[in-house]
């Protein structure tokens, strides 16, 4: 805009200058936010003289910042941790290595009486192994057929023993590999011809086996003393679903199910749960009648925080930072074991007093009133985990769906009703054998024959 043009706009009068002045500032507005933009990206290390418009992102999210945050890796002083250094006690074979020129000048050089000794371990060239059974065939007077010798290391009527098969399955429900790595895994390592229509009828074929110890891992999550619940959107077929899970640090049970209500937790546990069930504030939990309950902790912390970053009322301010000290005292009290119990309880009783004092203060602020009306609802599931031996989050539960939502973002859920039955009960026993400490591969494989040879699955093991 130069002089000339500046002044016409002021010779039309003070409506025609606001306007004028404000378009410039809109103006100012957007070169200055596309500079930043442009600073960002290059600081970003890239180029967007060279990157398609449909390829610069909208809005990017922004870095987290380090206050709060607990540094990466172990503390200072802590022993390392490295492979053993000692001599392998099984050598599987012996190379000798001659030398005849420098490795650095290639010239001759003269050998000395000394060696020196280093030990390697690494995977062999795979080839399947292959068994030919010779099946002895019987007269059995009293059922008036022919029998044949049972073979335990293959499910009847299977070319693919039991140990292929766990194992299949275990890098799939176990540790989320997909079914296309999985056949190219076998075929190009092993050596191993698989489809993966042959492995998917194979899991179904296990998972039936396995259902008894599934539904042991059902009866003793409703046994439980305490339960993390939590649920995430899974897709059946294209049709929208939900994975519950159910976990403490004994068991992880997963459910597959097509409502999100509290008509599944309803089948799942029954009339009652005798337990403490641990949860977010999912509306779904409140309609189940259990002995006692706690809500997760983490969830008020990040509605706070998130409420916090778009209101700044001074209502709002002060009610977040009561309910932050608050909740952070709890959390002091509950790891402070030098208290002794008369010290702990009056504690416990002064918590109990500033929470109701904090809920029921008046509040003008929207924010303010809709967190008290919630926390009212749960009012006597807050302190719960000061009075039993339970955490006071959901974490747990979180980081044990964490699998199956690495699964879901693979696999993108199951196309039928059988394989989500299958993925729920399989993800199950795996999880809770990991939990338990024991190998799956041995545990499952074991179990096989043991199921082969008798007609009945061992117990689930504690």
């Amino acid at each position: 805009m130069d002089r000339g043009k500046a002044e016409k706009i002021y010779a039309s009068g003070k409506e025609a200058t606001i306007l004028a002045l404000l378009e410039l500032a809109a103006e100012n507005q957007r070169l200055r936010e596309r500079i930043e933009r442009l600073q960002g990206t290059a600081a970003s290390g890239r180029d967007l003289c060279s990157t398609p418009s449909g390829m610069i992102p909208v809005y990017e999210k922004p870095c987290a910042t380090q206050r709060g945050r607990r540094r990466p890796g172990r503390k200072k002083g802590h022993p390392g941790t490295r492979r053993p250094a000692i001599r392998p006690e099984d050598v599987t074979q012996t190379k000798k290595h001659r030398l005849h020129t420098c490795p650095d000048c290639h010239n001759p050089v003269t050998l000395v009486e000394e060696t020196r000794d280093r030990y390697t371990e690494d995977i062999p060239e795979e080839t399947p192994e292959v068994t030919h059974h010779i099946q002895q065939v019987g007269w059995c007077a009293t059922c008036k057929k022919k029998v044949v010798a049972v073979v335990s290391d293959a499910l009847p009527g299977s070319t693919v023993g039991n140990r292929a098969l766990v194992l299949t399955a275990w890098l799939h429900y176990g540790l989320e590999v997909t079914l296309s790595h999985i056949v190219n895994i076998f075929n190009v390592h092993f050596h191993f011809p698989l489809t993966p229509g042959g492995l998917i009828h194979m899991w179904a074929r296990l998972a039936e086996i396995l259902s008894a110890w599934y539904n042991q891992i059902m009866e003793q999550a409703k046994k439980s003393a305490y339960l993390h619940a939590d649920e995430t959107g899974w897709r059946v077929n294209g049709v929208t679903h939900w994975l519950w899970c159910f976990t403490n640090d004994t068991l992880t049970c997963y459910l597959i199910h097509r409502c999100r209500g509290s008509p599944v937790l309803a089948d799942f546990f029954g009339e009652l749960f005798h337990g403490i069930l641990i949860s977010d504030f999912w509306g779904a939990y409140n309609k189940l009648e259990v002995a006692a309950r706690q809500v997760c902790f983490a969830h008020l912390f990040r509605e706070l925080e998130k409420v916090g970053k778009t209101n700044q009322a001074s209502d709002w301010l002060g009610f977040r930072k009561k309910m932050t000290r608050f909740l952070r005292d709890a959390l002091r009290l509950d790891k402070n074991d030098a208290l002794g119990e008369p010290d702990r309880t009056n504690r416990l009783l002064r918590l109990h007093e500033r929470l109701d004092h904090i809920l029921a203060a008046p509040y003008n602020d929207p924010d303010c009133n809709r967190l008290v009306a919630r926390l009212n609802k749960h009012r006597e599931d807050i302190l719960t985990f000061l009075e039993a031996d339970i955490p006071a989050d959901n974490n747990h539960g979180e980081r044990e769906i964490r699998p199956a939502v690495i699964i879901r973002k693979n696999s993108h859920g199951n196309r039928s009703e059988r394989g989500a039955n299958v993925q729920a009960l399989l993800m199950s026993i795996y999880r809770t054998l990991k939990i338990r400490g024991h190998d799956p591969l041995e545990t499952i494989t074991a179990a096989l024959k043991t199921y082969i040879e008798t007609g009945a699955l061992p117990p689930l093991p504690q």
